[in-house]
């Protein structure tokens, strides 16, 4: 079987519709792979199935590639709910003495989560302007001790 120009199109929409399922957003640069070759088919009938599949291929991986280094990269350093894991193990310091189980604020060198200040815990005194390491995000605080 010979794929014509419309089995491309309707493929490209079904994967660009499945990734409302699955919102991992990868399928949709498959969908979008899809659609490039149903319309280039539509332009260049006279393609292979080794020639569709190929361009198939790389047209995605592509998108995908770019996705991945140029637009992803910058769009998570704007968005400020990243994952925790990032988080732990930062280094900061404490901006005021921070009691045992009472609310602090530590200031990172570099925005950690989308802000330079948080309001932070810890299970001993610290002392202001002391270095502290982020051990665990508990909700909007940070859990912090002696570095």
């Amino acid at each position: 079987m010979h794929p014509e120009w419309w089995h491309w199109i309707v493929g490209g929409i079904a994967l660009t519709l499945a990734e409302l399922a699955v919102p991992a957003f990868y399928i949709i640069w498959f969908g979008l792979g899809a659609l490039l070759v149903g319309l280039l088919l539509l332009f260049a009938p006279a393609l292979s199935l080794t020639a569709q599949m190929g361009l198939w291929i790389v047209a995605s991986l592509a998108m995908v590639a770019l996705w991945f280094r140029v637009f992803k990269a910058s769009f998570q350093k704007t968005r400020s709910g990243t994952a925790d894991g990032e988080a732990i193990g930062e280094i900061g310091l404490t901006v005021g003495a921070i009691a045992p189980f009472a609310k602090g604020k530590v200031r990172f060198q570099r925005p950690l989560l989308g802000a330079e200040e948080w309001t932070c815990l810890a299970d001993q005194e610290i002392a202001a302007g002391e270095r502290v390491r982020v051990t665990a995000v508990e909700g909007s605080f940070l859990k912090v001790e002696k570095n």
